[in-house]
């Protein structure tokens, strides 16, 4: 019985880590095909095709005779796809994350499914106050008794994010003891970039509150540069990233005088 437990496992965590893959690549190229993937992947193309019909029927990509499309344009991807991709990752950066908050923290937190990882991770601390300006963020821990919650208001992007002048007023009020943000591109050169540049500013002000100031991003956005920057690396303390990032980037942080922590997969995946 021990054994079968294990093997479906085993299978839940390779579907889990296809259906990344296969949003990432779609992600990137636009269309992806059956037989390519199932090579690729190591499955079959009935396998592949299964993937395929699962996420179509979840909206994340299109169905195609041979393959898929992107379901979505531009470069920015919907919030239920970004938690489909790399949610491993994800829930393992969250996790170490969520270790660097010390009891009686208060917690600044902007929102991304990285983010959302790591309030899952926090939600049943107690004595500690988050600070946050991401709508999903704010449901995941509104009614946790050991928690007291601040929501930054503003204008409302497609992410659950309440960006602009607003929340940045609102948070000049607030003293930080530490603060995560999300990001959608990470280099030396460039630091920290977002699409969105009233989403870049607010990420800005939730640093500029902090004692510690901390990017939490899974490894496909290291080496990335995207329209807006947040921060140059002067402006960060700490970065959590998972083991796919390249040595060499992560030496370059390091050099930089951030300090870099990478995770393993979860235990419990």
């Amino acid at each position: 019985m021990r054994t079968l437990f294990h093997a479906c496992r085993v299978r839940a965590v390779r579907k889990a880590e296809r259906w990344s893959e296969i949003l990432d690549r779609v992600g990137r190229h636009g269309t992806v095909d059956v037989r390519a993937l199932a090579v690729e992947l190591g499955v079959s193309g009935a396998t592949i095709r299964r993937d395929l019909q699962t996420l179509s029927r979840n909206q994340l990509l299109v169905r195609t005779h041979g393959g898929a499309l992107s379901s979505e344009s531009g470069d920015e991807k919907p919030t239920r796809v970004k938690a489909a991709i790399r949610h491993l990752e994800k829930r393992s950066i969250g996790r170490a994350a969520a270790a660097l908050v010390e009891d009686g923290a208060v917690v600044g937190m902007t929102g991304g499914t990285t983010a959302l990882e790591l309030s899952r991770a926090l939600a049943q601390r107690r004595g500690i106050t988050v600070v946050t300006n991401a709508i999903n963020i704010a449901s995941e821990l509104v009614g946790h008794s050991g928690i007291r919650l601040v929501l930054v208001g503003g204008v409302a992007r497609s992410t659950y994010e309440l960006v602009g002048p607003a929340a940045e007023a609102m948070l000049a009020n607030y003293h930080l003891d530490i603060a995560f943000i999300g990001v959608d591109g990470l280099t030396p050169e460039e630091g920290c970039t977002a699409y969105d540049e009233m989403e870049a500013q607010t990420d800005l002000a939730f640093l500029r509150r902090a004692a510690r100031s901390v990017v939490i991003a899974d490894s496909s956005k290291i080496g990335r540069v995207t329209f807006a920057r947040i921060s140059l690396l002067s402006g960060v303390s700490d970065i959590v990233t998972d083991r796919g990032a390249h040595p060499d980037q992560i030496e370059a942080f390091r050099r930089a005088g951030v300090r870099v922590t990478t995770v393993g997969l979860p235990s419990d995946a």
